[in-house]
């Protein structure tokens, strides 16, 4: 599986964004600061050359001076390095020119104002100019390897102050990441060096609030292990108390056969022995299933349409058989009830609802299973002329390994007290509400489940 760094990428792209923002602005100032000192030197250069041909034209009016005149304004400069200018007359003879000029030759066909010209190699910036009788012809020239020096020490200025403040903007984007993930490695930390015995919140304080939303869900988390633990310690001691009593059971029984006298007491004890081998099986599959529908062990099952009277119709023969050896009369009334359902665990529903009202009426009693819609909601209802369950016992009667009866010797008969609560399991995965009340002919129990409208 390939892994990637929050650290790295942030810092990646944070830095890499910097440097490109330097390096676009820095491009961007140095082209117009290049542009604005290019207009601003061909601003110079014209004012010059304008000076210079007005300074001309005033001396050849009161002098009338004809031959060359070579003006020594080369002072400390490199000749090639600095401002030339030649006047010339209409028969293009020179009449001054500094001396600089006066071995390179300008261009006599250049164009009026400002034009490129190349001499000795380099590029030049010249500008011609003509006075208005157009006697006098002005032709002054700039190299552009003094402007190149300005722009230049301009770009490494820019540049100097450019990598400091990158420099700087780094620093501080490190800091600041390393901070932040100072404060992750802190929640993780925390989080590590916890046993799996503890379980308390994580703290908040000190935490950016972008990382509350992860700390809450964490915290969450923690919650629901620890009630899951807390489920199941209480599960595994509540199992281990009442498997003790069949197992007990269990245990005398064989002892007591292997000290049978006769045949009469050797079939009396095998079949204590059987019954109490039958109540630990069918405990040990109750609480399989009670713990198959924990609902911190397993996710909500898929609901799928379904009619509840077709699912009732597939067990009607089988309940009445079952109902058979305890002489009690089975009625199955069914009617059309549509609802979202999970059919197996429905059916284990049923199986456990069922089973309670054959095993706790007495004889001869009856049990009725019916389905069929009211006031727009399927129902199922199972109800029996059994002892029933006290109406303020009602919310106890779902708890694990409660037996809520009211008759002395319902007490006798073989259960774990897990019905009720698989029943109540299922129901919360249905979202069907439970009603417990009154059974057949005004005694009993009957409970009742209400499925949400379709």
């Amino acid at each position: 599986m390939q892994t990637w760094s929050l650290r790295r990428t942030l810092l990646t792209v944070l830095l890499g964004l910097t440097l490109a923002l330097w390096v676009g602005s820095a491009a961007i100032v140095y082209v117009e600061a290049r542009r604005e000192s290019q207009e601003l030197f061909d601003q110079s250069l014209t004012e010059t050359g304008h000076l210079l041909l007005s300074l001309v034209a005033k001396d050849v009016r009161e002098h009338g001076l004809t031959g060359p005149i070579d003006l020594p304004l080369r002072g400390q400069h490199n000749p090639h390095q600095y401002l030339l200018f030649k006047v010339r007359d209409a028969q293009q003879r020179v009449l001054y020119r500094n001396d600089a000029a006066s071995d390179i030759a300008l261009s006599r066909s250049a164009p009026d104002g400002l034009s490129w010209t190349t001499i000795g190699g380099q590029r030049w910036r010249l500008f011609s100019l003509w006075d208005p009788q157009r006697t006098l012809q002005l032709l002054v020239a700039e190299p552009t390897s003094h402007r190149d020096d300005i722009s230049r020490g301009f770009f490494y200025r820019v540049a100097l102050f450019g990598l400091l403040l990158v420099a700087l903007a780094t620093v501080a984007i490190w800091w600041a990441v390393h901070r932040v993930f100072r404060v992750l490695q802190a929640c993780a930390d925390e989080v590590s060096a916890r046993t799996p015995d503890e379980l308390a919140d994580v703290g908040l304080a000190g935490a950016p609030d972008e990382l509350h939303p992860l700390l809450l869900e964490i915290n969450r988390l923690f919650g629901r292990v620890r009630h899951s633990r807390d489920n199941e310690q209480r599960f595994t001691a509540d199992a281990a108390h009442e498997l003790r009593t069949p197992l007990a059971a269990i245990k005398t029984n064989l002892q007591v056969l292997q000290r049978a006298r006769s045949a009469d007491e050797r079939e009396e004890f095998i079949a204590a022995l059987g019954a109490s081998v039958e109540r630990a099986t069918r405990l040990v599959n109750q609480l399989l299933a009670l713990a198959r529908l924990d609902p911190q062990a397993q996710a909500q099952v898929a609901l799928a349409p379904g009619d509840l009277a077709q699912l009732l119709a597939q067990q009607a023969a089988q309940w009445q058989a079952l109902a058979a050896p305890y002489r009690l009369s089975l009625a199955v009334n069914l009617a059309p009830a549509p609802c979202a359902l999970h059919a197996d665990s429905l059916q284990m529903l049923l199986r456990n609802l069922v089973d309670n009202a054959l095993r706790y009426t007495p004889a001869p009693g009856a049990v009725e299973i019916s389905c069929g819609v009211e006031d727009g909601r399927s129902y199922v209802r199972v109800a029996d002329t059994g002892p029933g369950i006290a109406e303020d016992m009602h919310e106890r009667a779902f708890e694990r390994f409660v037996r809520l009866v009211q008759v002395e010797s319902a007490t006798q008969l073989p259960g774990s007290g897990l019905g009720l609560s698989i029943v109540r399991r299922i129901a919360e995965r249905h979202g069907a509400a439970i009603v417990l009340g009154a059974g057949l002919q005004g005694r009993g129990l009957a409970v009742t489940l209400v499925f949400p409208a379709a």
